[in-house]
């Protein structure tokens, strides 16, 4: 299925930077079997990637406009329950609202941890504007220096496989930037419940 670019968007200008993979392909090469994590996502995009991947499954918590976030619940989930391997997938404009939190993670450094960036260059869900990471801002070196040491930017297919061995290795808290076309991302319809949602969730954290 060809990629589907929102009316506005600068097509040659993402090519020529860099922004070409397709994110309905890239995010599960990159994941493989999800039953594998518990997932938390930022808003939007990354939400209806992982829904669609997961079929909306209990072991994921998706998030609905609170920006920012993402990566510190990750955090939380990763030391409350350090058994389970923590997956956070988010965006490059959420995870810009919040970067101080990267700092946080690099000094408490679980190794159950893995960020996963799914970084299209744009503010998908305010109307395709550029996002920082068009115009210069490199979420990696952001990372590098907080302080985690465990990085990769991912923005060719010959890279996916090595992106998807760090998510998963342990030995310290693992950030990966996926660099995808400013498409849109899957269209899937997941549940907005937060009671039933959060419900769900707590039973896959907790075995029950």
């Amino acid at each position: 299925m060809a990629m589907r670019y929102p009316q506005g968007v600068d097509v040659a200008a993402a090519v020529a930077a860099g922004f070409v993979l397709d994110r309905c392909e890239a995010v599960p090469a990159l994941i493989g079997k999800p039953d594998d994590f518990l997932i938390v996502t930022g808003l939007a995009g990354t939400a209806r990637d992982i829904a669609a991947l997961t079929h909306d499954s209990a072991q994921i918590y998706t998030m609905a406009g609170a920006m920012g976030g993402a990566v510190m619940i990750g955090l939380g989930l990763a030391l409350a329950r350090p058994d389970k391997r923590v997956l956070v997938a988010t965006g490059d404009g959420e995870i810009l609202m919040n970067v101080g939190a990267l700092a946080t993670v690099a000094v408490m450094n679980p190794a159950n941890l893995s960020i996963l960036v799914v970084d299209n260059g744009h503010y998908g869900e305010t109307g395709w504007q550029k996002s920082h990471t068009s115009l210069g801002v490199d979420l990696e070196k952001i990372a590098i220096g907080s302080g985690i040491q465990r990085t990769r930017t991912v923005s060719t297919e010959a890279e996916l496989a090595g992106g998807a061995r760090l998510l998963r290795e342990g030995n310290g808290t693992a950030f990966v930037v996926l660099r995808v076309a400013p498409a849109e991302p899957p269209a899937y319809k997941r549940n907005f419940d937060p009671a039933a949602c959060r419900n769900r969730f707590r039973g896959a954290l907790l075995g029950i």
